[in-house]
């Protein structure tokens, strides 16, 4: 996979079982560990993005902030 555009570098903390795992598929497909996550990422990131009851609580966290932000500006 093809990084494009800016990138950031992230620290990430795992069980030592789970990072196993992601090594030894990150070895079968001959990619990096990186690209495991990313891909991983990237396919949880749309399931979001599909999922209804996300999107509510997008929402409700949506105009949360939008209260938020109006009372700092309201002084």
């Amino acid at each position: 996979m093809a990084l494009q555009g800016d990138t950031k570098s992230m620290t990430l903390r795992m069980e030592e079982d789970l990072a196993d795992k992601v090594r030894t598929i990150a070895e079968v497909e001959e990619t990096t560990v990186s690209n495991v996550i990313r891909e991983a990422l990237t396919e949880l990131v749309e399931q979001r993005r599909n999922d209804p009851e996300f999107q509510k609580m997008l929402k409700r966290n949506m105009e949360r902030h939008q209260e938020l932000l109006s009372l700092l500006a309201d002084g």
